[in-house]
């Protein structure tokens, strides 16, 4: 497993390593797709890029304000999402992000150090 190194302190989950299909959060681990906010982390069924329901990550994570940007992990290797998904996300006022998902982990710990209010959806890793 690798370990990611926390030197910046932040409130809110802070993603603290990888597992061979998921995510380490603290202690927890998520064997599946991860979503996260300022304040909290759910695993996440993901059923893949073409099939992405920015409602129901909306819904999952309740977050308030609405975040500026989502954040999202497109796996194992960088795909961009359907074209319906990036407009739907810029419909609803946020900006996106792709990257591969280990990428958007560690980003995510950058972004939170900057007080970012943003949301992740990590597709798993395997």
């Amino acid at each position: 497993m690798v370990e990611l190194r926390k030197d910046v302190e932040f409130t809110g989950p802070v993603i603290t390593g990888f597992t061979p299909q998921g995510y380490k959060i603290g202690d927890q681990r998520f064997e599946q797709g991860l979503l996260i906010s300022p304040e909290q982390a759910v695993g996440w069924d993901a059923a893949g890029l073409d099939r992405l329901n920015l409602a129901g990550i909306l819904s999952s994570l309740n977050l308030s304000p609405p975040p500026e940007f989502l954040l999202l992990g497109s796996g194992p290797s960088m795909l961009q999402p359907p074209a319906a998904f990036r407009r739907e996300v810029e419909a609803a006022g946020m900006g996106l992000e792709v990257m591969d998902s280990r990428a958007a982990a560690r980003t995510w710990g950058v972004l939170r150090a900057e007080e970012r209010w943003i949301i992740g959806a990590f597709l798993p890793l395997a």
